[in-house]
């Protein structure tokens, strides 16, 4: 393992991204569209760390049979786009070329500014033909769009509608709510009552893509068009966008009077106090806004790209947020050779994080990557209140050339905590492990095949405990369980995987089960020295149910477990604080034997000498 200096020169210079979405120049033409119909699919580029393989970027055409009529899409992939990069989705004018209006626009440089990708919508031979009329048309493009093995996707989008292909597209985003991030309408004449009206009541279940969730008697259901959804008309036509506008401001709650604002126009904002299901966490922070005049591709994209949301299936755990700006927080992307391969990891150290910081290891989930997870988990929200220092993994090309998983976790862990402790001013007997769904597989592992590595673990949707030969396995190699204690804290959903779901007490053993036997065993515990069967309730309508169990001698939380009874297997931005909330009260000194002695400190170290031995 890598050891001072030597762990420095592992890594890269940081790596520009999220560049200020200022109005760009045209830039050169993109040429003729390369055609992506019948092409083998990219072959693994292992010389680039999360990217899209580079033959895969530049100018693209696929085309689709919709009833008899050949439609077309393009697709334009910036040379360092990254796997499950943001892509705005871009409904072009009648009667332009593709090509020539993305570089006047200005949208391919600022898809290269920005390091991201665009997919484009395209009128038909007769050109734009009204909403209804094109659904089947954007039906098939986005559908290939959102699943595809020539490139990946963040899973939430950006739409720009220009002119009568905006209707088109915005008919996708009141019938698709929870896959849009925020939207954007140029020159649109809106939709008809008729057709808003036949989603607006439709209301979403309690069915996940794992196990299904029960709501209690009397829950109301929430409806589409309470779907809060950041959305900018610009030199719409007044009176035909009047029944969209309204749509819009009753399904982001905004206030009754608008604002004047130089750029957006009319702003209606989320109102104060808004009881949105997909703003509970963050607060009102969505936007209805109307501007009659002109505005810059720029403008539109800073509009666009101030919000990110998560979880594009399951209504309940949707979320829209705010979006971190890499070079405003100045979150560093670096890469590191691991086990041959080069591999992405980020670090984030906030203006509050003082001398001998702790450090929070993030492992996210399968196909998930470094950056996905930084705005899916809003991590850096919680590392900016609490002064932590974040350093989140990238995981390796797994089962295609544009997906990724965990790979050489160990080698990984071990160089990357060399080379923090060498380069950042942190406290390496504050460092802790989390996780989600795969990278709550690695936390858990860790944990218990090498307690020594953390202060505490606290992950999400993935318990780990040891088979009948005591062994868990990391990259495919076994390590015996070391049955040490280790603070442990685990989140998981009602409607999670199905291995998952249950709880204690029930009558079906599954992996949660064996999670606390194992953890409730090594630490002389057992069932039933929990604080209560029923749970203690909390969040957002008493959405968590959470039990705790104590270390007998010093009196403190030393395993504890939530069942979130309102989200499926997807991670949720609601959960990082009460990770966080359990893991700042430990620290852990490691003596050269591999002995660990663990401390509590009721105040998270902020107050001297309050810290009590486990």
């Amino acid at each position: 393992m890598l050891q001072g200096t030597a762990a420095l020169a592992a890594t890269t210079a940081l790596t520009p991204l999220a560049a200020p979405a200022t109005a760009a120049g045209p830039g050169p033409g993109l040429g003729e569209a390369k055609p992506l119909d019948g092409r083998p699919y990219p072959a693994y580029d292992y010389s680039r760390a999360n990217k899209l393989p580079r033959e895969m970027t530049g100018y693209w055409t696929t085309s689709f049979d919709v009833g008899g009529t050949e439609r077309t899409a393009k697709v334009y992939i910036s040379a360092e786009t990254p796997i499950r990069s943001y892509f705005t989705v871009i409904a072009v004018p009648d009667g332009v070329d593709t090509a020539e209006f993305l570089r006047s626009s200005g949208w391919r440089a600022v898809a290269d500014q920005r390091q991201e990708a665009l997919f484009v919508l395209e009128p038909g031979p007769s050109g734009w033909t009204g909403a209804e009329p094109e659904a089947a048309y954007v039906a098939a493009a986005l559908g290939f769009y959102q699943a595809n093995n020539y490139f990946s996707i963040f899973g939430e989008s950006y739409l720009v509608g220009y002119g009568t292909g905006a209707p088109a597209l915005e008919a996708w985003a009141v019938a698709n709510p929870l896959k849009v991030i925020a939207q954007a309408y140029v020159d649109s004449p809106g939709l008809s009552d008729t057709y808003l009206a036949s989603y607006a009541s439709r209301e979403y279940d309690g069915q996940t893509a794992y196990t299904p969730v029960e709501f209690p008697a009397g829950f109301r259901l929430v409806r589409y068009a309470e779907t809060v959804l950041p959305t900018w008309y610009i030199t719409p036509d007044a009176r035909r966008v009047a029944a969209s506008l309204a749509y819009w401001k009753r399904a982001n709650d905004t206030v009754a009077a608008g604002r004047h604002d130089r750029v957006l126009g009319t702003v209606h904002r989320q109102r104060p106090g808004s009881n949105r299901w997909m703003t509970s966490h963050a607060g009102a922070v969505s936007t209805v806004a109307v501007q009659p005049h002109r505005a810059t591709t720029g403008q539109i994209v800073a509009f666009l790209t101030g919000y990110t949301r998560y979880e594009n299936s399951f209504a309940y755990g949707n979320q829209l947020y705010e979006r971190a700006d890499f070079r405003r927080l100045g979150i560093e992307v670096h890469t590191m050779q691991v086990a041959g391969y080069v591999r992405e990891y980020l670090v984030y150290r906030p203006r509050s994080a003082r001398r001998k910081a702790p450090v929070l290891f993030v492992w996210p989930g399968d196909s998930q990557t470094d950056k996905v997870f930084v705005d899916a988990t809003q991590w850096w929200k919680v590392a900016d209140r609490e002064g932590v220092v974040l350093v989140v993994v990238c995981e390796q090309y797994s089962r295609t050339s544009v997906v990724v998983s965990h790979r050489d976790s160990l080698t990984f862990f071990r160089r990357l905590r060399d080379t923090i402790t060498a380069r950042y001013d942190v406290d390496p007997t504050r460092f802790y492990s989390t996780g989600h769904s795969a990278g709550s597989g690695v936390t858990q592992n860790l944990a218990i095949a090498f307690p020594e590595y953390f202060a505490a673990v606290a992950s999400s949707s993935f318990p780990a405990a040891p088979n009948a030969a005591g062994t868990v396995t990391l990259d495919g190699v076994t390590y015996p369980a070391r049955r040490q204690k280790i603070p442990n804290y685990l989140i998981y959903g009602y409607g999670d995987i199905q291995g998952f779901v249950g709880t204690l007490w029930d009558d079906t053993p599954n992996q949660t089960d064996s999670w606390a036997r194992y953890h409730l065993g090594v630490d002389g515990l057992t069932l039933a020295d929990v604080d209560t069967v029923a749970g203690r309730r909390s969040g957002f309508h008493d959405r968590f149910q959470t039990w705790t169990w104590y270390d007998t001698s010093a009196r403190v939380p030393i395993l504890k477990l939530t069942r979130n009874l309102y989200r499926s297997h997807n991670t949720t931005a609601e959960e990082p604080p009460l990770l966080w909330a359990f893991l700042e009260h430990y620290s852990g000194e490691t003596a050269a034997d591999g002995t660990v002695t663990r401390y509590y400190s009721p105040s998270g170290f902020r107050r001297p000498g309050d810290r009590r031995r486990i």
